[in-house]
């Protein structure tokens, strides 16, 4: 058959996983914005300052020549740095030489662990409200993502429908904590029921806990890997777009048993080569120099700002659901005119210049459509502008 024919009977085309739809509604909705000059809640961008001493370590990489492709798994001295950190706040001791995969941000790593670890048609259960990404990833290796409700108005975790979600073909448990978007930090009681399911029906564990340090109130984040018996089937994925405002560095780690490691850092090769050179090199610097208090004081700051934007979509008539962490809040869509999230969103951007997205990005199609996610990572400036727009929304 020749070229032509073969154009003809129509063998050019996208693949079965290829999506329909390319531009995510996140995305979509940052164009939007851009469009018409609002303020972007939108996008979780977290554009608040980088630290100085990052900034500083990255910049001083690129002019020493450090420019070129790290071992696959990064740089030694972050690899120490991280597991360093991770001894101090989670309480697990780590090999940073078979345990710890710096990888091309927390997305590259779950993209790497997931062709590591899982075949065509394995199930992987995803707590809804779920962010995009993991779904969307599992799907792109042709695994399954089978969505678990958590319960409003509070989030709550059933164990009986984790039970019930569960088939011959579920292979793993995908657990954000705390949970974008809606700000939901896992309980201690909730981890070890999780922990019973995952070790009774022979689990792996994937963790995206990008949002460790954004906690508020009495909320205490937890590792499912801290959990007595989850050590070896857990994989735990982290890194610094959140904590050191670098989303566009594309920086991430994850840590995992050395059975698995060595196939997930194969896979994270293959796609990615290794994380950015210098900028492994800031983050470095900054793991090691940063103390206890800037995490402290990163936590502090984004809960002043979550009550700037709580106050503000309460007075706007749009009912928060108040985050226990992450820096994310969903919020009904009060009087907002549309059918969909989608329409809401799009008419509350006309009428304020403040961008949301869509609830309907987060959930199963059907669900979400009377939710917006807010982001509140933003300079106190643009978020109070964003925040004084919506209570000139508020109802008459």
């Amino acid at each position: 058959m020749g070229h032509a024919e073969a154009i003809a009977t129509g063998r050019l085309g996208l693949s079965e996983l290829a999506p329909r739809v390319v531009q995510s509604e996140i995305r979509a909705m940052t164009v939007e914005c851009d469009r018409v000059g609002g303020v972007n809640l939108a996008q979780g961008v977290c554009d608040t300052e980088v630290p100085a001493v990052v900034a500083e370590g990255a910049i001083k990489a690129i002019h020493d020549g450090l420019n070129i492709y790290t071992r696959l798994d990064g740089i030694a001295r972050l690899r120490n740095a991280i597991a360093a950190k991770v001894e101090r706040t989670l309480g697990i001791s780590v090999d940073p030489d078979r345990e710890v995969l710096v990888t091309s941000g927390t997305t590259g790593g779950f993209h790497a662990v997931a062709m590591a670890l899982l075949n065509p048609g394995d199930e992987a259960l995803v707590f809804e409200p779920f962010y995009g990404y993991h779904a969307n990833t599992l799907r792109s290796v042709r695994a399954i993502p089978v969505p678990v409700a958590l319960q409003e108005p509070d989030w709550a975790l059933s164990l009986d429908a984790v039970r019930a979600a569960i088939t011959p073909r579920t292979r793993a448990m995908v657990i954000n904590t705390p949970v974008n978007p809606c700000g939901k930090v896992f309980t201690r009681a909730e981890l070890e029921g999780l922990a019973e399911i995952a070790q009774e029906f022979d689990l792996f564990v994937f963790t995206d806990e990008i949002y460790e340090h954004f906690i508020y109130g009495g909320a205490k984040h937890i590792s499912p890997a801290t959990i007595p018996g989850m050590r070896e089937r857990t994989i735990v994925m982290s890194g610094f777009s959140k904590t050191f405002s670098v989303t566009g560095w594309r920086v991430g780690y994850l840590l995992a048993d050395s059975k698995w490691l060595g196939s997930i850092g194969y896979f994270h090769d293959l796609l990615y080569v290794c994380a950015p050179a210098p900028f492994q090199h800031g983050c470095a610097d900054g793991v090691e120099q940063l103390g206890p208090e800037f995490y402290a004081n990163l936590a502090h700051d984004h809960e002043a700002k979550r009550t700037m934007i709580v106050d503000a979509l309460r007075i706007a008539g749009m009912t928060p659901h108040v985050p226990d962490g992450a820096y994310y809040v969903l919020a009904s869509t009060g009087d907002l005119p549309g059918n969909t999230a989608a329409e809401k969103a799009r008419a509350l951007l006309a009428k304020t210049g403040v961008a949301a997205v869509a609830g309907s990005a987060f959930f199963r199609p059907g669900k979400g459509e009377d939710l917006l996610r807010f982001c509140f990572a933003k300079k106190d400036a643009d978020l109070a502008e964003a925040c004084r727009r919506l209570k000139a929304f508020a109802p008459k």
